[in-house]
């Protein structure tokens, strides 16, 4: 857009919103627009694409708060008179003075100011982010990872990325590679890669804590046992089941979770006591003996009393 159409131009007219409108009012406006307005949805109609990159144009500048303001001085001097319709050269007797311009931007040269402002004189932008993502085992998430990415940024020849994936990171978390994006002429932009954790079949993860369930017999927790239980660093722990614990208790193994930082969580175990699907004869009489061996004790005692509370 020339300096000139700039300035001439009702911007927030363009864009459809009021000069007391907020950040957020015109960045909601323009998508708005940009949906309605996009070449993808337009189908070639030029006269539409015109009216895309007009609204385009006028978001730059509204959307940047020095833009605007250095915008709105400059629209309210043209609509003032002190600018000229056709630039300062049409400037007559006690019109538009370079001197006065030059009070309020630092410049006798409006074409110039808006230039540097708006046009070529822009600094140069750096280049655009990428973002990626990449699965990892649970193991490698709780224990930290090295990864090599293969990426073809726009405008960069392909190339092999390998970063360290830190111990303890979560599920859907995200790792900045500063420097990794597309090139631009300020440098460039970031690689951010999201990182996906494919779940275990046998940990699960809350916090730092791991967790996992235990299947016991029936008699080792009516009588108590000693089991070994698997880890996730390959080592095995014990843990004592006391006698009759029950269905569903959770035992915690200190210091066997997620070491994330200066903490470490610890291993959750929660006991699940499994009922036989088949008993052989002589499995079969011992439990009908022990069942007549208890058949004093009976858990729904208080069900129904309860149930009418």
């Amino acid at each position: 857009m020339a300096a000139k159409d700039l300035y001439e131009k009702d911007l927030y007219s363009i864009l459809g919103v009021k000069k007391s409108d907020d950040a957020t009012a015109v960045k909601k406006q323009y998508r708005k627009l940009a949906r309605e307005l996009h070449p993808d949805k337009t189908k070639g109609d030029k006269k539409l694409e015109d009216r895309f990159k007009e609204v385009s144009e006028a978001y730059e500048v509204l959307s940047d708060d020095k833009k605007r303001a250095d915008y709105d001085e400059m629209r309210s001097a043209f609509t003032s008179g002190r600018i000229p319709r056709g630039g300062p050269q049409n400037a007559g007797p006690g019109g538009f003075q370079g001197g006065d311009f030059a009070d309020m931007f630092g410049s006798g040269n409006p074409q110039d100011i808006f230039s540097t402002l708006f046009g070529g004189g822009r600094a140069p932008r750096k280049g655009g982010d990428i973002s990626t993502q990449t699965s990892i085992s649970f193991r490698d998430s709780v224990f930290g990872t090295e990864l090599n990415l293969k990426l073809a940024p726009q405008g960069s020849a392909p190339s092999t990325i390998t970063t360290r994936v830190p111990a303890g990171i979560n599920d859907g978390a995200k790792i900045k590679l500063k420097g990794r994006g597309s090139p631009g002429q300020a440098g460039p932009g970031d690689l951010y890669v999201q990182i996906n954790v494919i779940p275990h079949p046998i940990f699960s993860r809350k916090g730092e804590n791991l967790h996992m369930v235990l299947p016991v017999t029936f008699t080792e927790a009516a009588l108590g046992a000693d089991i070994a239980v698997p880890t996730l660093d390959g080592e095995e722990v014990t843990v004592r089941l006391a006698p009759g614990t029950p269905n569903g208790r959770t035992l915690r193994v200190k210091g066997r979770g997620v070491k994330k930082g200066h903490a470490t969580g610890d291993l959750m175990i929660s006991v699940e006591v499994q009922v036989p699907q088949r008993l052989e004869a002589k499995a079969k009489k011992a439990l009908e003996d022990f069942a007549e061996a208890t058949s004093e004790y009976n858990p729904r005692e208080e069900l129904a009393q309860r149930a009418q509370a």
